[in-house]
């Protein structure tokens, strides 16, 4: 227990501390991937890396004037850069984005139209109708720019205040977004001419997901994932540092495994990246293989010092559910959590595999009122690397039982 738990400091360490980002693109990110697959490679598990194209983003402030007053904005994450004086016209819900005339202008998107995080277009997993059909709207309208006033979404956007309405690589009108509270003091100033200037910059990369394997070809597979990127600003301790070490602990656990089951470790890159290129990447890779999979396992958000870890079951076939749940009873720590979306698991339940979903008790209680996810909160003051250890050595128990 001891040599778990500092390993895991020293992995906590690594990827939150010495590596200073990894946002998905990135120089962080590229050396965080490769530190995974150095310390499977040292555990003598198969390595494969994926590659793909990964466009990282930077910015340089935002600013906002109408004749003498300032307002304050901030850029919209992979935003082109702005320089532009125009009319502005305000829009607060879908109908009035379809029947106006924005051509040449600015448009203020508030109130209902700016309540929820909007979709990337290209998103495939989850992209309502009315997201699909705003962006189209935007897209055609004619604007120079956009400005979004938003408040909370943490169930899409987690816990940043204001959010970004709007958060996709593949959008091309530029756009920034400010509070509520500024969206109200601007309102008054609709149909007057304000200048707008923003500065960022698109930059083409690389990324990589890295796949450790145990076991023989043909076998049936478990597939155990982690998403290993974090947002932008973010040490992304708990989303998702822990869930890359409890990986990681369990590589070691498993380091001399001989079941009746390959087992496939995945680091996958891009969970918080408006495109998802990893996973897209993974997936085409698999694209005839889905059948031999037999589970899948998630970990994102664990080792909270609040409360206990959970696992939440998605279709399990009898057997392994009767497994899980007396591995639950037997273990103080765990409970058995509600069913929840927002994760990589949701990409092998569109495939038909069940799945197991792990994360902290508390971000389930927390999920739409917390104020910790995707900002520099999400720190190593918030991890227990006990827990950490503590799933790593359920997980090792559970799969040596169903294999």
């Amino acid at each position: 227990m001891n040599h778990l738990t500092t390993k895991s400091e020293l992995i906590l360490k690594t990827l939150c501390s010495e590596i200073t980002e990894r946002c998905v693109g990135s120089e962080g990110n590229r050396q965080a991937t490769e530190f995974f697959r150095n310390e499977l490679t040292r555990l003598g598990w198969e390595v494969e890396s994926q590659e793909f194209d990964a466009m990282d983003w930077k910015e340089s402030g935002a600013t906002l004037k109408f004749d003498n007053k300032d307002f304050r904005v901030y850029v919209s994450p992979y935003s082109l850069s702005c320089s532009a004086q125009a009319p502005l016209a305000a829009v607060k819900n879908t109908h009035e984005l379809e029947n106006g005339n924005f051509e040449g202008k600015i448009i203020l998107l508030y109130g209902d139209i700016a309540t929820e995080q909007l979709m990337p277009k290209n998103f495939v997993f989850y992209n309502p109708e009315s997201h699909q059909k705003i962006v189209s709207l935007l897209e055609k309208s004619g604007a120079k720019a956009i400005i979004c006033a938003t408040g909370r979404n943490a169930a899409l956007a987690g816990g940043v205040y204001p959010f970004p309405l709007i958060e996709d690589g593949d959008f091309d009108i530029p756009s920034v977004y400010m509070t509520e509270e500024e969206g109200e003091k601007l309102l008054k100033y609709a149909g007057s001419v304000v200048n707008l200037n923003s500065v960022s910059e698109r930059i083409p990369g690389k990324g990589y997901n890295v796949i450790g394997r145990k076991g023989k070809p043909g076998q049936e597979r478990i597939v155990i994932t982690a998403h290993i990127d974090a947002k932008k600003g973010s040490p992304g301790a708990i989303d998702n540092a822990t869930g890359v070490a409890v990986l990681l602990l369990l590589a070691e656990l498993l380091k001399d495994y001989s079941g009746g089951k390959m087992i496939e470790i995945v680091a996958f890159n891009g969970e918080d990246y408006y495109a998802v290129p990893g996973q897209m990447t993974w997936i085409m890779a698999n694209q005839d293989k889905f059948d031999n999979i037999r589970l899948n396992i998630n970990i994102d958000g664990v080792g909270n010092k609040e409360g206990k870890s959970s696992f939440s079951f998605f279709d399990l076939p009898d057997h392994a559910q009767k497994v899980a749940v007396e591995l639950i009873k037997n273990n103080p720590e765990l409970i058995e959590g509600p069913q929840w979306p927002q994760g990589d698991h949701s990409i092998f339940l569109q495939y038909g595999i069940p799945a197991i979903a792990i994360t902290s008790q508390w971000f389930l209680e927390n999920m739409e009122k917390q104020d910790i996810t995707h900002t520099p909160k999400d720190n190593l003051s918030l991890v227990s690397e006990e827990k950490t250890v503590n799933v790593a050595l359920a997980l090792k128990q559970l799969i040596e039982q169903l294999s």
